[in-house]
């Protein structure tokens, strides 16, 4: 069983349990490494002694679970856990009003989808019972299990899971996030950029579709290149493919990071006339001149200059702030886990899901097959 589905009322309609897991990369925690974890340490609800227990009275809350994030990795681990603990005894701290389910935002660049579909409220997803706690949060402090939320509220735990993503990064590209002000540019990483694609997409008349992969890691590496093969379909649909030059620009030394996917995707790019750049990312945005400046990796400081009639931009991403600021982190600031049980290596009372941690899976949900 993939997703807890005693609680499958909770999750929006025609939103299967396979489609909520393919949102998160790490919900390879299906495996049940980390849940066996948690009952060795918590087999008949009273919390072992050894543990990071020791801060509940300086705290105005506590909680035997905390999880922070609400995305479908937070909902997830969060509904598994009011079975395990009890709903009173979990909470969630969560900002947004709304849940999105990411995947589909490839679709509604597409124009094959809506936004108003992707959104569903955060209180229909959130388990019945369980706390929601409507904060950003500021700081985590392992030592003395604590978190600190954007109100000044002290929130204590007993057990914690961290599923608070990633962060994307668009103002390390010069120009963004102003040029999405301007048309013929979108990104398919943002709710507030996604409908722009889509436009973009539309209004093409003539010349280069750009699409972009970064030179950072990124959720759902497949999704830059899913819009190109979308966009390509929609130009032959529409009688524009002969005046279009399809081009993808990547940082990458290999079209995909696989090589029996990346063979058969070499084949498709070939059949399908569109032109590849490996070693290419994206530096600039010049939206007044319809220009995209890309460095080459191969030779740093050598840049090259396109124009484009749309351009698809996936932007740099990082670590949570939150985490990277923590003791949690590695040295490269994701949450720093045992590959095998999701567990903290540091903190044994922490565990994490998401694409906050630095486990050596990609960071898609298709890394629940490996």
């Amino acid at each position: 069983m993939l997703i807890d589905t005693h609680y499958k009322d909770k999750w929006p309609k025609n939103w299967r349990p396979k489609q909520a897991v393919k949102s998160c990369s790490l919900m390879i925690t299906v495996r049940m490494a980390s849940l066996h974890c948690l009952r060795l340490c918590h087999p008949t609800g009273v919390a072992v002694s050894h543990l990071h227990t020791s801060s509940r009275a300086s705290a105005k809350q506590h909680y035997k679970m905390l999880v922070l994030g609400g995305g479908s990795g937070g909902i997830c681990m969060s509904a598994r856990m009011k079975r395990m603990f009890g709903a009173e005894n979990v909470a969630v701290v969560e900002p947004s009003e709304v849940h999105y389910y990411q995947p589909i935002w490839t679709l509604v660049g597409a124009g094959a989808k809506t936004v108003a579909s992707s959104a569903r409220p955060t209180a229909s997803v959130m388990p019945s019972g369980v706390k929601w706690v409507k904060s950003k949060v500021q700081e985590i402090n392992p030592d003395k299990n604590t978190v600190l939320i954007d109100d000044g509220t002290e929130i204590s735990y007993e057990y914690l899971i961290v599923a608070l993503g990633l962060q994307l990064h668009y103002e390390k590209i010069k120009g963004l996030p102003e040029a999405f002000e301007h048309p013929k540019i979108g990104s398919n990483y943002s709710v507030t950029t996604v409908e722009k694609t889509w436009k973009a997409l539309q209004n093409f008349k003539e010349g280069n579709a750009i699409f972009t992969f970064p030179n950072t890691p990124v959720k759902c590496a497949g999704a830059p290149q899913k819009i190109m093969y979308l966009s390509d379909a929609y130009f032959r649909k529409t009688g524009k493919r002969a005046k279009a030059n399809v081009i993808y620009n990547t940082s990458l030394p290999v079209l995909f990071g696989i090589k029996k996917y990346a063979d058969t995707l070499w084949d498709i790019v070939k059949t399908r006339d569109l032109q590849i750049n490996l070693r290419h990312n994206l530096i600039e945005v010049r939206p007044d001149k319809q220009e995209a400046v890309f460095e080459n990796l191969d030779n740093p400081g050598e840049t090259k200059v396109f124009e484009y009639e749309m351009l698809h931009v996936t932007p740099p991403m990082g670590p949570s702030l939150v985490v990277k600021g923590s003791p949690l982190a590695d040295e490269n600031g994701w949450l720093d886990l045992n590959k095998e049980t999701l567990q903290h290596n540091k903190y044994p009372n922490v565990f994490g899901i998401g694409d906050c941690s630095n486990l050596p899976t990609a960071k898609t949900g298709a890394a629940v097959g490996k």
